[in-house]
């Protein structure tokens, strides 16, 4: 099901879930990828800023809704917040990742 409402699109950005936390994020660390944590956090960076800097490789570190990533998890990453209007505390995970591969695209 989740293949065919993607229409595809899963086939075509890479992803993946990973046991080893710290590892993954180190190695992608070591690989030159740019790690980027998406939080609501005010003092956070906003996407904009980032988009425009046009990075060249980018991991987005997405966290449950609700609990969110944790606090180790975010020290290691660069945190960066979606604007939004006031009065929208945030999105959910699926509409937070959705604009941020969009706003950082190629």
């Amino acid at each position: 099901r989740a293949i065919k409402v993607s229409m595809g699109t899963v086939f075509q950005v890479p992803w993946t879930v990973v046991e080893d936390w710290d590892g993954c994020l180190a190695a992608l660390a070591e690989h030159g990828f740019s790690l980027v944590a998406l939080t609501p956090s005010a003092d956070a960076q906003d996407l904009r800023a980032l988009a425009a800097a046009q990075p060249d490789k980018v991991a987005i570190v997405l966290g449950t809704e609700g609990p969110g990533l944790s606090r180790e998890s975010l020290e290691r990453c660069e945190r960066v917040r979606i604007p939004m209007s006031a009065g929208v505390d945030s999105l959910n995970v699926a509409a937070a990742a959705a604009v941020a591969l969009f706003a950082l695209q190629p």
